[in-house]
């Protein structure tokens, strides 16, 4: 067995938001998206940023390949049509990627924080809605060149019912010390299962629909190999991004795409606790070979379209098992392995126990907790009157449980009736929409973005680039490379008696030098 220290594992979220405009169907939704993300900075934030992609390698594969046969431009204007940008004052990225508003969630330090910044993102992306509404109502554009732009509807789901689906990215730091291929033999048979407690729901069986039904998962027929770096084309289980963001002699981040996008709190603080208690389990040295399924990519559909979660999944040794069985092994093994739980992991743990066997008994008694369940129960009213699971009213309910808006939301409709239990309070997650995470880089990202906003030039995950007035045309830079290096502790004083940016990274790398 491999050492049990804990290694601290940052990690974060990526939400692709579906967009559209109802009354202007026809409207791009590239055209939508930068309204959307420019608006918002205009409103909120002051400035756009340029994002700077010279230090990011999306084509470099943990394998030990780059397939990368040209470089993108280092710097790409703010304003561009489809590339729009802005860091926020929490520490995140809103910007248009594929033709859909993305939040990237600042770097957080346990699944409880990153649920808590997931939630943040889904309300900038209300609030870009109603930015977009303000600029239009007084007949304005946020874009130059470009008309008013009509009512924005955003919605957090992964798929467009034509056969495009769209990501709900989790992203969790590593230990180069592990091998990769050992986290891939860890996860598969966990990411082939999970999908039973932090599937969002979907009605259409098939990339494109095509057969009458509801599933568990958005994401599962999307999936088509074990292991792939592509994340919008030939998906895998396991993606082999290698682009740490970080010092990659120490750290690999894993870029997971598998996952549904979560309106339930439950939900999203399952999906990414569980995964990062999986990834100790695997850091310490235990092995669930014997879980793996023969045929993991029609396996993952298989589970999905059970609603009755009975299927025996025929696993490489022979045997089979449920995917509830196999969770409650992940369960034991990790309870077993993992030392010194925190107070987040030890009430992961207790939901995770708690889901599955109220999962076993009947799933619709987790209506109260899961996205997948609490849709399908909603949906099976309709079906038990007689609506057809194909009827366009059934659609719509798919679609209108995942609105960001509140007041339209099924979801929300929900949470007001009791029907769904939440975790957090609103005020604890719009402290997380102006506030920064305090112990990651995230936190000097975020406070100098809000002071000093008007004289930053670039920024990227690594690094923020200000304009140096010493030296008209010149930048100076806040090397933001270690991810728990400037958290609140380290930058907080630093950021409150500077001046102007060139000061406080002047004094970052005074601090630097004398450490």
């Amino acid at each position: 067995m491999k050492s049990t220290q804990k290694f601290r594992r940052f990690m974060g979220t990526e939400t692709e938001f579906g967009i559209a405009t109802p009354t202007e169907p026809k409207l791009s939704p590239i055209i939508t998206s930068t309204h959307a993300v420019v608006s918002y900075a205009l409103r909120n934030i002051g400035t756009r940023s340029r994002w700077d992609f010279a230090a990011e390698h999306p084509t470099r594969d943990t394998r030990g390949s780059d397939r990368r046969r040209y470089r993108t431009g280092a710097m790409v204007d703010p304003e561009t049509l489809g590339v729009a940008n802005v860091v926020t004052h929490n520490g995140a990225r809103f910007y248009v990627d594929h033709a859909h508003p993305e939040y990237s969630s600042p770097e957080c330090a346990d699944a409880w924080q990153a649920m808590v910044y997931d939630q943040a993102g889904d309300r900038i992306a209300l609030q870009a809605i109603n930015d977009v509404a303000t600029f239009s109502q007084s007949g304005t554009s946020a874009l130059a060149n470009h008309g008013a732009c009509p009512p924005l509807k955003i919605y957090k789901n992964n798929v467009d019912g034509k056969g495009a689906s769209y990501g709900s990215h989790e992203n969790y730091l590593y230990p180069r010390s592990t091998e990769f291929a050992d986290i891939a033999d860890g996860l598969i048979p966990f990411f082939v299962t999970r999908i039973i407690m932090i599937g969002a729901g979907r009605v259409g069986l098939g990339q494109h629909g095509e057969t009458p039904g509801f599933q568990i998962s958005q994401r599962a027929d999307y999936i088509e190999q074990e292991i792939s770096l592509e994340t919008t084309l030939n998906r895998g289980l396991i993606n082999t991004r290698d682009e740490p963001h970080t010092n990659p002699e120490t750290h690999g981040r894993l870029h997971v795409i598998t996952g549904d996008a979560n309106m339930s709190q439950t939900s999203t603080l399952l999906k990414l606790g569980t995964t990062a208690l999986v990834l100790d389990a695997i850091d310490a040295g235990v092995r669930f070979d014997d879980l793996r399924p023969k045929d993991p990519v029609s396996e993952i559909s298989a589970v999905s379209h059970d609603l009755s979660l009975t299927h025996k999944i025929t696993l490489a040794n022979g045997s089979s098992a449920t995917a509830i069985k196999i969770q409650k092994e992940y369960l034991r093994r990790v309870t077993e392995a993992v030392v010194s739980l925190t107070e987040t992991e030890q009430k992961v743990l207790a939901l995770w126990e708690e889901v599955l066997d109220l999962l076993a008994d009947d799933p619709l008694s987790t209506a109260h907790l899961l996205d997948w369940t609490a849709k399908y129960a909603l949906i099976k009213g309709f079906l038990d009157r007689g609506v057809a699971v194909s009827d366009p009213k059934i659609a719509l309910i798919d679609l209108q449980y995942t609105d960001v808006d509140p007041s339209k939301s099924l979801y929300h409709a929900l949470v007001r009736k009791g029907r769904m239990r939440t975790l957090v309070a609103d005020e604890e997650i719009n402290t997380a929409i102006a506030m920064p995470p305090t112990q990651s880089r995230a936190w000097t990202r975020g406070r100098m973005i809000e002071r000093f906003a008007d004289e930053l030039v670039a920024a990227n995950w690594q690094e923020l680039h200000f304009a140096d007035p010493n030296s008209p045309g010149g930048e100076i830079f806040v090397d933001l490379t270690e991810v728990d290096g400037l958290n609140k502790a380290a930058a907080e004083d630093i950021i409150a008696s500077s001046p102007n940016a060139a000061e406080a990274a002047r004094k970052f790398l005074d601090a630097k030098s004398r450490a």
